[in-house]
This record gives C-alpha cells, sequence and structure tokens, in this order.
C-alpha cells in the first residue's frame, strides 16, 4: 500500500435527523438497496477495513433556505477525522458570496451540486455568476446523468463540457464516471478538456466496453475514486474497481491516493488508527 493517504471523494454522512429519510429516498431514486444507514458512526469501520483516511462528505440543498443549514452543518464537521466537508449552494440562494466567503474562511475547498435532486438546470444561466466565483478557488463535484437523455436531463456530460469551455480554470469534477447512465455520451463530450471523474455509482452497471473506453480516454490522474457509501461500501467499490479494470495494485493506489484529492484534505484530520 502507497504511504500516501487513501481517499474516498464521493460519498455522503447525514445529521442522524434526517439520515433515515435521505436514504430512502435515495434507494426509491436510484432502485439501489443501500448497504449503510448514511450516519459518520457507520461509515467509520467501513473506511479503516478499506484502509481509507479521508472521506468526502457530500450534500446538497434542494431548496434555497436549506443552504445555510446545510453549510453550517458541513462547516462543523471540519473537526471530524476522516471528513473532508463539501459546501453546498443554490442558483436561487441570494447571498452567495457571503456564503462562498464563509466556506472559504472555514476551511472548506469542495462544493457539490446536484441538479437533479436541487431542482435546476445545470445550463441554468441563473448558475453562471456562481460558476465565475468559485473559479480558481473552489473544486467543484457535480452530479452528472440520469434515466432521461442529455438534452432532457438537467444535467449531462455535454452539460459540463460546455461549464468548462467557458469557466477554464474551473476544477471540475464529473460524478460517476462522467454520467450516470450516460456513460455512451462521455468520450464525446469530455474528451480533450481537463475534467476530472469519480468512480461512484457505476461499476455495478456501466458495460465494460464503455468503462475501459471512458478509463483509456482520459489521463490517470483525472480519476478520483468514489464509494457513493451509503448505496455502496468503499472496501467493496475498491476491489470492483480493480477487478473490472484489471488493475495491478500500483494502479490502484494511484487512483486511490491521487494528489489532486489530496489538495482537499487541507486542515482536515486523517481518520486514525482503531
Amino acid at each position: 500500500m502507497s504511504s500516501l493517504p487513501r481517499i474516498d471523494l464521493h460519498a455522503h454522512a447525514f445529521h442522524p435527523k434526517i439520515a433515515d429519510k435521505v436514504v430512502a429516498q435515495l434507494q426509491e431514486h436510484y432502485h439501489i438497496p443501500a448497504i449503510g444507514n448514511g450516519l459518520w458512526e457507520d461509515m467509520v469501520p467501513r473506511l479503516r477495513r478499506a484502509g481509507i483516511s479521508y472521506s468526502a462528505v457530500l450534500a446538497a440543498a434542494t431548496k434555497p433556505e436549506q443552504v445555510e443549514p446545510a453549510n453550517h452543518y458541513a462547516a462543523s464537521l471540519l473537526g471530524t477525522p476522516g471528513i473532508i466537508p463539501f459546501g453546498t449552494m443554490h442558483p436561487d440562494y441570494t447571498r452567495m458570496e457571503e456564503m462562498l466567503a464563509y466556506l472559504w474562511d472555514k476551511g472548506i475547498r469542495g462544493i457539490k451540486l446536484h441538479p437533479d435532486f436541487q431542482g435546476f438546470r445545470l445550463d441554468d444561466p441563473r448558475l453562471l455568476p456562481f460558476f465565475g466565483a468559485v473559479e480558481g478557488r473552489f473544486t467543484l463535484l457535480v452530479h452528472v446523468g440520469d434515466r432521461l437523455p442529455p438534452a432532457e436531463n438537467p444535467s449531462c456530460p455535454f452539460k459540463v463540457a460546455a461549464i468548462k469551455r467557458r469557466f477554464p480554470r474551473l476544477k471540475l469534477i464529473a460524478a460517476h464516471f462522467g454520467g450516470v447512465w450516460h456513460w455512451p455520451y462521455v468520450v464525446e463530450a469530455l474528451q480533450g478538456l481537463d475534467i476530472y471523474m469519480d468512480t461512484s455509482s457505476s461499476l455495478f452497471a456501466i458495460p465494460q466496453e464503455l468503462l475501459e473506453q471512458i478509463f483509456h480516454a482520459f489521463p490517470r490522474k483525472n480519476f478520483f475514486f468514489g464509494s457513493d457509501y451509503p448505496l455502496f461500501d468503499c472496501g467493496e467499490e475498491v476491489e470492483r474497481l480493480q477487478r473490472r479494470l484489471k488493475l495491478t495494485s500500483s494502479e490502484t493506489e494511484e487512483i486511490l491516493t491521487n494528489a489532486n484529492a489530496l489538495e482537499l484534505t487541507g486542515a482536515c484530520r486523517p481518520l486514525p488508527p482503531e
């Protein structure tokens, strides 16, 4: 194993008051039985078994009035060993600049958008000031893809590509190997652009030919490991990644310890040994 820390850059741990409700919503939407209850305490032993030192904890405000409590909760997690908290934003939230300054001052360097759940399209012009404000500062992780065709879906690889072309200094992560269920469009839309991808919620369903096509079309440095806990277990996803792509141990470590993901750890403390 590498001396660098392993990072799971796509996972969710919810406030105990809402964890049951959110996990139920995830299962209903994706038709995937969750392996966890969505609580950090349930994720920790899974991370330890997989030798993972950090896990991003992602959230998405489905209404503008949820932006502040969600981001305050993210900031409260900064002292928890092992957690890399991400902030959230909504195009209808009216105090964007103040909130971004709050996140930056607290030490949060990543923001998550989930257009499909948050009720807006990724090509909504209202998002342009937000993209401009985070460009060159924050890392933006975006949920991409779903069952609708790209033009009809709130997010898709082509919309991600358009954002990157307009905001070239934006550090952008397209979740789910560039777009869950939109894998046939990923290479066409994203090749040649310096866009990162995570491996979450894909390995269970992506056809082998498409998986290999995407993986070999982009630099290795552009892939981050992601489990999408509580839907999947991080250790099982590491094994599945290595098996399906026929990776050597060192190649697997290269993804798990990606230096571009390490930048997001900032002042966060790693998960201590048990």
